[in-house]
């Protein structure tokens, strides 16, 4: 207990230096873009990470957290301290259920048939969810997403559901050796998003612009994203045997 206990210091004290960082290369980089360092919103990426170490991390100023795996939410979930929950993985249809009107916002809404059964659980609990559309801006076949030029005639079924409130995008695009290209995709990304805005959205308010992670994330700042989410720059390495 002794040896877990200096461990968990240790990795707090890592955490808050991290975090520190991170909140002054978010700021430099917002203002580099031309806005203001509050207009940009951290998301802690929690895959894998434990309850005592997110919720140390909110204590420190983190108000967004964001799960991949619907288990792994549910598992934590009443541990966690008040904070803003997001769900950021990839949702299967029939585990809808279990994580609509405990989360936010789903942010990996990929498909017609998954905002339709989130429309339609969501209805069922009389609870209102904000979501983001997935796209998959590099066309890669092993992640999910709506690709580009298939986004607008999704965001038009999505506009016409109940129990959905459409609030922007999200992207994990390839990944890029140089930062030049890296930031083509999130340049592509951000187009997109103006373009979505341009539209008429009954059941929303376009806002989030959710791109950049770790390796990335003041490239996507640079390029328009107002949402970065970031796990192991902030928590350090996963550990996938906890």
């Amino acid at each position: 207990m002794e040896k877990w206990s200096d461990e968990l210091q240790a990795r707090c004290k890592t955490v808050k230096e991290n975090y520190q960082r991170i909140m002054e290369r978010i700021s430099e980089a917002a203002v580099k873009s031309g806005r203001k360092p509050e207009d940009i919103t951290l998301l802690a990426a929690t895959k894998t990470v434990p309850v005592e170490i997110i919720n140390y991390g909110i204590d420190l100023g983190i108000h967004v957290i964001g799960e991949n795996k619907v288990q792994e939410f549910l598992e934590k979930e009443e541990s966690y301290r008040p904070c803003v929950r997001h769900f950021i993985g990839h949702l299967q249809t029939n585990k809808v259920r279990q994580i609509v009107g405990k989360v936010s916002m789903i942010q990996s809404v990929d498909s017609w048939k998954l905002a339709q059964e989130i429309s339609r659980i969501s209805q069922k609990q009389g609870y209102l969810t904000k979501v983001l559309v997935e796209v998959n801006i590099g066309g890669e076949e092993s992640k999910s997403g709506v690709a580009p030029e298939a986004l607008p005639e999704l965001v038009s079924q999505i506009n016409a559901l109940p129990g959905i409130s459409l609030q922007g995008l999200m992207a994990i695009p390839p990944i890029c050796e140089k930062k030049e290209e890296v930031r083509e995709y999130f340049s592509q990304m951000h187009q997109l998003f103006i373009d979505m805005r341009a539209k008429k959205i009954d059941n929303g308010t376009i806002q989030f612009l959710s791109m950049g992670m770790s390796g990335d994330y003041e490239e996507a700042i640079l390029e328009g994203a107002n949402m970065v989410r970031i796990g192991s720059a902030l928590f350090g390495a996963r550990n996938y045997n906890q």
